[in-house]
């Protein structure tokens, strides 16, 4: 083959200059050149005419529990990559709980590594867990290379992966900040959850009260001021309530080390359209309303929201029951992301460059990897093929999750993904997935 083996070409791609008209070269497996459309492609190359299809940058979702091994009836790596490629996605991040055993160790990280290794579709990397009676052992998973450390605040949900109180956070946050590494965090204060209404019955209202919007605020609160007191990195995962915004960017002003993320669910849906018994829109913290979701959309223009992700978490059927106090609280979304976001954010004024800087530059910054979310020289050759003005109507049954449920079931959405790329080869076509080609990825070391 040539120096220059494939032409991607295409009237709108996405690049980190803007949206142009270009030719994307690529030579064993990585971007070479962004090219004038219409320059003359290398000897021997293979062209392909996108027409007016957009190319971006493959995705990159840094929250997505897979659940693998444990739960393999839950979700798994084989389903929840392909549904991951179908969606656009090339890399994702696998959280530390949900599957048995949790990646709190590093053995438990190496068979979390040696399940994922034949059944992965994309580029697949991890995170540890936080978790009472585990500092010890954050040294070396992070020499072990996890991209950073989950914790919670308030209950998980399962009991191998327990909460952290004040102490146990400060202990943990000061040995990760000794390293130089990131803690993610779901904050929610338990007080706050404690002194709520308890969540019993099908009524969404009773559900949302029982999560109010002070338990997120005064936990990003407290995790700011030990930051600030240990000059440490944290992140703050799903954020609901857009009145913790405020705070965040006056923390970040004064220098503190603060990122946030928020998710499809709570920039698409809202609290008011939520039926009763309607457990698939159940996730902690929970889909607000309305006037919240502006905040949050106004959040991602300011740049105090950093970043978007899908917050993967999928169940078995039976376990969303009709009752919000016992059903299991996730939202599986891997493959509708981009479509989902592309639909609302163009309705706002947003641009497709926009989307790319939310869902995959930004998330690639966070986890440190300079070789993806972008489409520039060096980088790697991943990409998502939209047709950003073709619509189509959410079909749970279309989905390549492993248990087909959906809170956008029948929903229609604006942007059809036509192809995902990894490293130069097509994984995707129009939902004909190829073999499993993924890598495992590791944090780059300083």
């Amino acid at each position: 083959m040539s120096e220059r083996e494939l032409v991607l070409r295409s009237t709108r791609v996405v690049t980190p200059e803007g949206t142009r008209a270009a030719s994307v070269a690529v030579a064993d497996g990585k971007i070479v050149a962004v090219l004038p459309h219409d320059a003359e492609a290398p000897a021997g190359a293979r062209v392909v005419d996108l027409g007016d299809d957009a190319l971006l940058p493959g995705l990159v979702d840094t929250h997505v529990h897979v659940n693998d091994p444990g739960r393999t009836h839950w979700e798994g790596f084989w389903t929840a990559t392909r549904a991951a490629a179908a969606g656009g996605i090339t890399t994702l991040v696998d959280m530390p709980l949900n599957s048995l055993p949790p990646t709190t160790t590093v053995a438990h990280l190496e068979t979390k590594r040696e399940v994922a290794r034949a059944k992965a579709h994309i580029d697949v990397g991890f995170w540890g867990g936080a978790v009472p009676g585990n500092v010890e052992d954050l040294r070396p998973l992070h020499e072990s290379g996890v991209f950073g450390f989950k914790c919670f605040l308030s209950p998980s949900g399962v009991d191998e992966f327990p909460q952290l109180d004040q102490g146990q956070l400060a202990a943990a946050l000061g040995e990760i900040a000794g390293f130089g590494g990131l803690l993610i965090v779901h904050a929610e204060d338990p007080g706050h959850l404690d002194a709520a209404p308890e969540a019993r019955g099908p009524k969404y209202a009773d559900f949302l009260a029982s999560r109010p919007r002070a338990s997120e605020n005064d936990a990003i609160a407290g995790l700011i001021d030990l930051a600030r007191k240990l000059d440490a990195r944290v992140h703050v995962l799903h954020l609901s309530s857009g009145d913790a915004l405020p705070m965040v960017a006056a923390a970040r002003a004064e220098g503190v080390r603060i990122t946030v993320e928020t998710c499809p669910h709570f920039l698409t849906l809202a609290a008011e359209e939520v039926p009763d018994g309607a457990t698939e829109f159940k996730c902690c913290p929970p889909i607000r309303e309305a006037g919240n979701q502006d905040a949050l959309w106004q959040g991602l223009a300011d740049g105090a929201i950093d970043c978007i992700v899908s917050d993967h978490s999928p169940s078995t059927a039976d376990l969303k029951t009709p009752d919000f106090g016992t059903a299991w609280g996730g939202i599986s979304s891997l493959q509708l992301g981009l479509p989902a976001i592309w639909t609302a954010a163009r309705k706002r004024g947003h641009t497709l460059d926009d989307v790319v800087r939310w869902m995959s530059a930004a998330p690639a910054r966070l986890v440190g990897l300079d070789a993806k979310g972008a489409i520039a020289p060096g980088r790697d050759a991943d990409f998502a093929v939209l047709a950003p003005e073709e619509t189509f109507t959410v079909d749970p049954a279309a989905l390549q999750h492993r248990n087909k449920i959906t809170a956008y079931a029948g929903r229609t959405f604006r942007g059809v993904v036509r192809s995902t790329w990894l490293r130069g080869r097509m994984i995707n076509d129009g939902g004909t997935l190829a073999e499993p080609d993924g890598t495992l990825l590791q944090r780059p070391r300083a």
